[in-house]
């Protein structure tokens, strides 16, 4: 009978992979230009150690919390190990936050130190120079069973209005996992990561797989064309993806299956992706190797299924798995098959995470938990998502969703991105508004042609009663977007 071995403290378990496989690949850089770098484990390891000391020289000890914001970089990657090794708790934050947003986060918690380079926080910094002032200090492990607090922090909110900070509500010790998910990393994967560091779908396409022994591909940032490349190249066989990426690689020119062959697992969650890029991508992978998830930062319960169910019911988001779900309405009462309602969901294991510095939400009905999203399930119990409650426009009396109708725009080909919010109007009392970002910016659509697209596609009431072409999408590296902001700049030029 086999004993599964005792659970490792994450800086620990660096230590170990590098013990074990020191020469072997852990990390490739695919910086935004020039060539890619390659780092070993013993490599890692080593100036995950100096950074470490280098943080124990500026005062950080077992249980405290760090912030690190260094980019999609091999510094990040050092850096975060460096804090897990001397028992910190590490926040991943954007390198470039302004500072109104910055302060609002930095606020809600203590944190002994910020990696970051930034000269205008009142916080004990180390910069990019400081860390490179440690290649100096002594490679060897650092001594003793130090286990972060938190396993994982992540900043969120910031795209609906109030900054939150999620913490695991487990410590930072790696299990061996006897029983593997197709959606778990292992230790022969190739992950691409994609995502922004300091970004859930990041923190897990990257220190999963590493955590496990596996490579991980790191790219600085997204470009759909460099990631396909990398995905051949690398011969990668896990990804995690956001919708936002997913649609640039559909319309890709000339991609083929071909280029996808090594990957036994696409993961997508994060947003509504609209048919026609799912269509795509099933046409791209195999059916069963794409996964469509319902999950967030907070870990209230897991939905998913594959591309082969979604197949079967075109715009699902899958089952629960190990949790149950509850369409509600308003006033906590139970909605029937097909009626929309805030989607609630209750965790079959324990409680996952907890907010720092303010109240965590208390369940209700024996455990339900929200993350505020809109939807409804089908007779056999799988889920759809409608959209999020505060992003629901009320035009006219009817309930419009802008997810629906930035999915049917989306399809336009002369559209590379599409955000719609609702605006006051003195007659309907918001209206329907389409911010559209080109393929092309010498020759945009015209605002009839797109309106004549949504009439083929929506009902009335849906159709947005204004467009506005801009350059380029204000999104995040992560693919969000703050559409509370994009509402008050166009309220504050409205004569």
């Amino acid at each position: 009978m086999s004993t599964a071995a005792a659970p490792v403290p994450y800086g620990r378990r660096l230590t170990q992979l590098a013990t074990k496989n020191p020469h072997g690949t852990a990390l490739v850089f695919a910086a935004r230009v020039g060539h890619h770098q390659t780092f070993s484990w013993i490599n890692l390891e080593s100036r995950a150690n100096q950074i470490a000391r280098l943080m124990e020289r500026s005062g950080v000890a077992d249980g405290d919390v760090v912030v690190v914001a260094l980019g999609n970089t091999p510094d990040q990657v050092a850096a975060t190990f460096a804090g897990w090794k001397v028992g910190a708790s590490v926040l991943p934050l954007r390198k470039d936050l302004p500072r109104w947003e910055r302060e609002r986060i930095l606020g809600i918690g203590v944190f002994r130190l910020v990696v970051a380079d930034w000269t205008d926080t009142d916080l004990p910094v180390l910069s990019r120079e400081d860390l490179e002032g440690s290649r100096a200090l002594d490679t060897s492990p650092i001594p003793g069973h130090r286990v972060p607090k938190h396993s994982v922090m992540i900043g969120t909110g910031g795209s609906t209005g109030t900054p939150k900070i999620v913490a695991s509500m487990h410590p930072g010790l790696h299990v061996e996992n006897e029983y593997p998910s197709k959606l778990m990393p292992m230790p022969d994967d190739v992950a691409l990561g994609a995502s922004p560091l300091y970004h859930g779908n990041g923190t897990f396409s990257c220190f999963s797989p590493l955590l496990e022994g596996a490579q991980v591909v790191l790219m600085e940032s997204f470009d759909a064309a460099r990631a396909v490349e990398l995905i051949e190249q690398y011969h990668i066989t896990t990804a995690v993806l956001v919708p936002t990426m997913l649609q640039r690689i559909a319309r890709l020119d000339d991609v083929s299956p071909r280029q996808f062959e090594s990957l036994r697992c696409v993961v997508y969650g994060a947003a509504v992706l609209p048919e026609w890029a799912a269509r795509a991508w099933l046409q791209l992978v195999k059916p069963e190797r794409f996964y469509i998830t319902y999950n967030g930062s907070e870990q209230l319960g897991l939905v998913m299924c594959t591309g082969a169910e979604w197949l079967e019911r075109p715009g699902t988001v899958g089952i629960p798995v190990g949790a149950d779900v509850l369409i509600l309405d308003s006033e906590h009462r139970p909605l029937g098959v097909g009626e929309i309602g805030e989607i609630w969901l209750r965790s079959h294991g324990e409680r996952a995470t907890e907010y720092v510095g303010m109240p965590t939400p208390e369940p209700i009905l024996g455990g339900y938990l929200t993350f505020g999203d809109l939807g409804w399930l089908d007779d056999d119990g799988y889920l759809y998502i409608a959209d999020r409650r505060q992003d629901m426009i009320i035009s006219g009396g009817v309930n419009v969703y802008p997810a629906e109708v930035e999915s049917a725009l989306s399809e336009h080909p002369d559209v590379a991105d599409v955000v719609v919010i609702g605006l006051p109007d003195p007659e309907w009392g918001h209206r329907v508004h389409a911010i559209v970002e080109p393929r092309l910016a010498t020759d945009p659509p015209s605002e009839e042609n797109l309106r004549a697209f949504c009439k083929a596609r929506l009902t009335a009431p849906k159709v947005p009663k204004s467009f506005e072409v801009i350059a380029e999408m204000p999104r995040t590296s992560a693919g969000k977007v703050n559409r509370s902001r994009l509402v008050e700049e166009r309220i504050e030029v409205t004569p």
